[in-house]
């Protein structure tokens, strides 16, 4: 099967792109169309993170994530964030996450600082 590889530059493309990867999908290790398919994923991804970015998370919200997925409890994330009112002030957005907090939570639980050091809402102690 021959494929044209080119950039994507319009909607056809990209939908013609992602019909020819399916068609590749299968295609053996170190043959041509798996040659063809890594290409076609790497236009893909391109076109796709300048057309339908999707932005970094909340750091709260991905923090709460994390922790949803790997089953961590408050009393985990005391390690990485001091005491269990800390935690609590951090969750609910009444302490920003601090410098120290980042680079722990970096550190030891293999998170993006990058997400971590985004702005976000902090609301006032009630």
């Amino acid at each position: 099967m021959r494929i044209e590889v080119r950039p994507i530059k319009t909607k056809r493309d990209y939908a013609a792109a992602l019909e020819a990867v399916e068609a590749l999908w299968d295609a053996p290790k170190g043959s041509k169309e798996a040659d063809r398919l890594e290409v076609l994923t790497l236009l893909i991804q391109a076109y796709e993170a300048r057309h339908y970015p999707i932005p970094d998370p909340d750091p709260i919200d991905f923090l709460r994530h994390i922790m949803e997925a790997r089953e961590l409890t408050r009393k985990d994330m005391e390690t990485y964030l001091g005491s269990r009112a800390r935690v609590a002030e951090v969750l609910n957005r009444v302490r920003p996450l601090t410098l120290e907090m980042i680079r722990r939570l970096a550190e030891g639980l293999n998170l993006p600082a990058e997400v971590l050091i985004r702005p976000y809402e902090v609301h006032a102690a009630a």
